[in-house]
């Protein structure tokens, strides 16, 4: 079981993850922190609506999409391991896919001798949904906007020779807050948001049950003057997560952010929007050397081809 840990240990450095392996707490794919535009602003999203990419952070805003998103991303670490996830989101519900494979890892004895190569792999299949409780009839309407959300979790790993599964679930929260004004300031879009992740589940190696860590984040967002989000995000675990987002354009998002999980690091990205076609990249620091990511997302609740149609004529030779 140490030798698995090693690998494990490995493998998720590799991934840019400073987390500790020891203990009966399972680490997996899950345990790398999602998203490609988010990320580049720190990864804080829990009380942020962001297409297809809500189900990764808090289910219940799966209630605020406007329609269908999809969203995929492919990030290379170091050159040797893969993380790659896709999700389907529609309006109150989401499916997705998270896969992760290390690559092969040079094996050592004791004495600094090299054995065989090693290798991990994780992959996670997830089922989001959002409710906002104003949208059933059977309900009396409430003062304030908020949605409740779910996420369950099926996730299959493999550390060298030895396979286990296992399964988690999430409940989410999330809550819209009304416009204000600070002095010349306009305030918009606020919005908070609770997570309890892992209530239960864990997974299975050869008959040793091991437990997914209990966590619980809460998150707050803004808009200033119409193009500047702010967003952060703090954990009972311990991890942190802020990020700045710039808007100076509909077609341009600036990120900036900072991620403390394990360790501290430094993200930024860019992303453009093209009717409804979504390019993001983000780059993210760590103790190994940075990662990048890139992502694409089809927004089809503003999707325009005709229009796509016509910029891409006008950009292209």
């Amino acid at each position: 079981m140490k030798r698995m840990y090693g690998v494990l240990g490995v493998a998720l450095l590799i991934a840019g993850l400073g987390l500790g392996v020891a203990g009966e707490e399972a680490s997996t794919v899950l345990d790398i922190a999602p998203g490609v535009a988010q990320m580049g602003a720190g990864g804080a999203g829990i009380a942020v609506v962001r297409g297809a990419e809500t189900v990764y952070y808090n289910p219940a805003g799966l209630a605020e999409l406007p329609g269908i998103s999809f969203s995929s991303f492919y990030a290379s670490h170091m050159g040797v391991s893969n993380y790659t996830a896709f999700s389907l989101a529609f309006r109150g519900f989401a499916v997705a896919a998270e896969l992760y494979d290390s690559g092969s890892i040079q094996g050592y004895d004791s004495e600094g001798n090299p054995t065989s190569k090693l290798s991990y792999s994780s992959t996670a299949y997830m089922f989001g949904f959002g409710i906002d409780p104003s949208t059933l009839s059977f309900l009396p309407k409430l003062p304030i906007s908020f949605s409740v959300g779910g996420l369950l979790k099926g996730v299959s790993s493999t550390i060298a020779s030895t396979s286990g599964n296992g399964f988690g679930f999430d409940l989410s929260f999330r809550m819209d807050l009304p416009s204000m004004s600070l002095g010349p300031i306009v305030l918009t879009d606020g919005a908070v948001g609770l997570t309890l992740q892992n209530l239960f589940g864990g997974i299975s190696y050869d008959g040793t049950q091991e437990t997914f860590p209990v966590d619980i984040g809460l998150g707050a967002t803004v808009t200033l003057l119409g193009t500047v989000t702010v967003a952060a995000d703090v954990h009972v675990s311990g991890s942190l997560a802020a990020g700045i987002t710039y808007e100076p354009v509909p077609t341009l998002a600036l990120r900036l952010g900072v991620l403390s999980k394990g360790e501290t690091s430094i993200t930024a990205g860019v992303g453009l929007n093209v009717q409804g076609f979504l390019i993001d990249y983000a780059f993210v620091s760590g103790s190994v050397g940075p990662t990048h990511r890139i992502g694409l997302t089809l927004d089809f609740s503003a999707l325009d081809l005709s229009a796509l149609g016509s910029t891409l004529r006008r950009i292209l030779p």
